[in-house]
């Protein structure tokens, strides 16, 4: 029996949803909502999603980022139920506190694949990661994760064909990451600190001609998952592995059986080529421009990625708010 095919068109019914989402958000940015934000941004994200021709069930849900069952919880069906059987990973806002503040970079994100192809998390809240873009990718080898930085550095400096003093390393500001940042200033590259914006980051970083050379760093496992499905789609690479940051997830994930100590690449976390992955900008920033209003017309920047053909489509749409 043929392998059931995802309809080229999912991508275009995905950006629909991330749009709704991205213009929902964009309407508490700077006033320090996150909450109800992502509230907004889930329930316009839900209510497109459950109107798509798709199997779907959310592999990955809100409560992996806030800590609670939310609208687009692990295991909830969305879709009308036609169509092939898929996984779908969405965040309504990846970068919460980004929007909160009116600050740059955040997105809307929503990703497919077939079912069963997303390796699941489970309890595990936090992940390290590394990702590059296709450039690199066949020289990143496991040891790259937990190697000094400066000799990770320089493996990606030599695929790139640049000096180390040339690199630009997306890096969360966060205290876990003091060490890291200090490591990767001595080694002589640059660092692009990010208050927040996971997936963002990894889309930046995987896209041959953008401005980030890697990310580093230990980010939300969620986040690492759905950003797989975008490195994936550019041929880009990724290493990742689990990475409590507390006792209580340390318990958790002992007693989910999960495997600490294995180095998770693309193909692992994500095992089919048939991946769409949709991001919609929310605010303004180096991936893609922002939601901006202007009367009853708004317009939005959407980036569309398939895995399967490695087409990279940027869409800027107008959308009519209110009837002329």
């Amino acid at each position: 029996m043929s392998e059931q095919r995802l309809n080229r068109n999912i991508g275009l019914d995905l950006m629909r949803a991330t749009e709704a989402a991205a213009l929902a958000a964009a309407r508490w940015m700077g006033l320090g909502l996150r909450q109800e934000a992502e509230t907004s941004a889930s329930t316009a994200l839900a209510r497109v999603l459950d109107k798509l021709d798709l199997d779907g069930v959310i592999v990955v849900g809100e409560e992996q980022r806030l800590g609670a069952l939310n609208i687009l919880p692990t295991g909830r069906r969305v879709g009308t139920g036609q169509g092939v059987a898929v996984d779908v990973l969405t965040d309504a806002i990846d970068g919460r506190r980004l929007l909160a503040r009116g600050r740059p970079g955040a997105v809307s994100v929503a990703a497919v694949t077939l079912r069963g192809a997303i390796w699941s998390p489970g309890p595990a809240v936090y992940m390290e990661k590394i990702v590059v873009c296709r450039d690199v990718a066949q020289a990143l080898v496991p040891e790259c994760l937990h190697a000094p930085a400066a000799w990770t550095l320089g493996l990606i400096a030599r695929a790139r064909g640049k000096a180390v003093r040339d690199l630009v390393i997306f890096v969360l500001e966060r205290p876990r990451h003091t060490d890291l940042i200090n490591e990767i200033r001595a080694a002589g590259a640059r660092v692009m600190l990010a208050d927040d914006g996971d997936i963002a980051g990894a889309v930046l970083a995987a896209t041959p001609d953008g401005p980030v050379d890697a990310l580093m760093g230990a980010g939300g496992a969620a986040e690492g998952v759905t950003a797989a499905c975008a490195v994936k789609a550019l041929g880009g690479g990724m290493l990742a592995c689990i990475a409590p940051q507390s006792e209580p997830e340390r318990a958790a994930v002992a007693a989910a059986g999960l495997d600490r100590k294995r180095i998770l690449t693309c193909s692992d976390l994500v095992s089919s080529d048939q991946i769409f992955f949709v991001v919609t900008g929310i605010t303004d920033g180096l991936l893609l421009k922002g939601a901006h209003f202007n009367g009853k017309r708004a317009t939005t920047n959407s980036l569309i990625l398939r895995s399967e053909t490695r087409t990279r489509r940027t869409i800027v749409a107008e959308h009519l708010l209110e009837p002329e």
